[in-house]
């Protein structure tokens, strides 16, 4: 395999690292899919990602709110950059996450229909991660011999409460509080086949400025996913996802709430490469709770261009 033909191969496999950046407005998306988050690429490669989504359901809300009946109808553009790097030999990623979106919900609030219509940003993730067994930091000359088998490597995101936000509206794009996750997964390739498991937890500050002046605590929202994912030829992949979400219980001024989320995501992702440097996403989501959480359909495309790491 020629460097050249390596590095086409690594932006194909890296265009849907991040299959939620389409969902990536609001932590309620918190079992988000995101197949081949750990497949190796060169260092110094540099990823840039424009997308769109459009959601309709239970979507973009704080568990904490006490709307019932929602109904939202969301535009998310998400624009996104990524780094590959060397942390000690090891191969990581750093990413940029920044949302926009524009929605309208309607609902009951004890009673009484209440509706929204909001445009703005949401909340900007940044995330480290690095892969601790079977994925090397390799530059471009040589990332032409590598050949995955099984990877294992970790992630913290951070999420900044930097969205658009107003103490004053109880639907709001931004979250007021800043949100980690933490993440372990494994990777394994078996013929064209790819095989992912991923396990970690959300954990949140309190937003000391809630609606009419009240004090949100949430306890750590547990999450799970899963990915099986097959390689065409010429670079084009599918993958089909699954999410679950557990825990995150509210407490308002002391008081607990009945708001643990339990909710199961699905999603397709297929990957098509449009030239070397350039790759189309096509993704379709949807998620069921159990309890509480997100119930909603999306779809989205994204576009990615990638450039740098070569010989």
């Amino acid at each position: 395999m020629t460097p050249r033909t390596a590095l086409s191969r690594a932006t194909v496999i890296l265009t849907v690292t991040h299959a939620a950046l389409l969902f990536a407005s609001g932590f309620l998306e918190a079992q988000e899919l995101e197949p081949r988050l750990l497949t190796n690429v060169p260092v110094g490669m540099n990823f840039a990602l424009v997308g769109y989504a459009y959601s309709r359901g239970n979507i973009l809300l704080d568990p904490a709110v006490p709307v019932e009946d929602l109904d939202s109808k969301l535009h998310t553009f998400v624009g996104a950059y990524v780094r590959a790097l060397d942390i000690g030999g090891l191969a990581g990623k750093v990413d940029v996450i920044l949302p926009f979106a524009s929605g309208d919900w309607t609902g009951k609030l004890e009673g009484q229909d209440t509706a929204r219509s909001v445009t703005g940003f949401g909340d900007p993730r940044v995330r480290l991660s690095v892969t601790l067994v079977g994925a090397p930091a390799l530059e471009a000359a040589d990332f032409a011999t590598y050949q995955q088998g099984t990877i294992v490597g970790a992630s913290v995101q951070v999420m900044a409460p930097f969205g658009q936000y107003d103490s004053s509206k109880l639907l709001n794009l931004g979250s007021n509080r800043w949100a980690v996750r933490s993440v372990i997964g494994a990777s394994q390739a078996v013929g064209p086949w790819t095989l992912e498991a991923y396990g970690g937890a959300w954990v949140f500050t309190e937003n000391s400025d809630f609606f009419g002046g009240s004090t949100v605590t949430q306890k750590p929202l547990l999450v799970g996913k899963a990915h099986v994912i097959y390689d065409f030829s010429r670079g084009r992949w599918l993958a089909f996802d699954l999410g679950y979400g557990i825990g995150g219980r509210t407490t308002i001024d002391g008081n607990v709430r009945d708001t643990r989320i339990s909710t199961f995501r699905f999603g397709v992702t297929l990957a098509l490469p449009l030239a070397a440097s350039h790759t189309l996403r096509l993704v379709a989501a949807s998620a069921a709770r159990i309890e509480r959480g997100p119930d909603f359909d999306a779809l989205g495309t994204s576009y990615q261009y990638r450039w740098g790491g070569t010989p």
